[in-house]
């Protein structure tokens, strides 16, 4: 069964899913979010946050640093991780 609250999640950007996150994470913190509101806030910060951790991963995969050779840069290897 989809969840409606975190099927949007799968389509935001980084930036846009750590931004509701940071929002999200303010308003727990601030205690003044009734119970079963905090309960589904938290549900989707854990949704934005598995997917933040995703996209990291995917372009740290991407990333390539230049190779050199006596100084020179010769190409590009995959980044050590």
């Amino acid at each position: 069964m989809a969840d409606l609250a975190t099927d949007d999640v799968k389509t935001m950007t980084f930036e846009a899913a750590l931004t509701e996150l940071e929002g999200i994470v303010a308003r727990l913190e601030g205690g003044k979010a009734p119970l079963a509101e905090s309960i589904a806030i938290y549900e989707r910060g854990e949704a934005l946050k598995s997917h933040c951790e995703g996209l990291l991963k995917a372009a740290e995969a991407r990333i390539e640093k230049i190779a050199l050779r006596n100084g020179k840069p010769v190409g590009t290897e995959p980044l050590d991780t």
